[in-house]
This record gives structure tokens, C-alpha cells and sequence, in this order.
């Protein structure tokens, strides 16, 4: 996801996919340790979204404030 389709979200969803974002990353870590994973570069994918999710939540909080 791109962060201006990230700015288009409501503040709930960006929680929503922030929370299904680490659950993902959990799962890739498992699969990794369990050398079930043919695609590492999904790791970096994953972090680079929960940090473009965190990056706008946090624009907005400063925003409000």
C-alpha cells in the first residue's frame, strides 16, 4: 500500500491493517524459522508497510494536537 492510498483511510483502518500487518510479520518469522519460506524479500515488504502505516498515524495525532 502507498502511503497517499494510506491517507485516504479512516483512522480505524489504518489501525486495523497496522494490527493485521504484525500479525503477518509474526507469521513470515515463523515461517522463516521453520525454512517453510521461499521469499525472503517479504520481511523488508512487510516492516515497510507497518512503518508507512505508523509514520501517517502519527502525522495525524500531531496534526490533532
Amino acid at each position: 500500500m502507498r502511503a497517499h492510498e494510506i491517507r485516504q483511510l479512516g483512522d480505524q483502518e489504518i489501525k486495523d491493517n497496522l494490527a493485521s500487518a504484525y500479525r503477518e510479520l509474526l507469521n513470515i518469522r515463523f515461517r522463516l524459522a521453520t525454512k517453510q519460506m521461499a521469499n525472503t524479500s517479504e520481511i523488508r515488504v512487510v516492516k515497510k508497510n507497518i512503518a508507512r502505516l505508523s509514520t501517517i498515524m502519527n502525522e495525524r495525532q500531531l496534526g490533532e494536537s
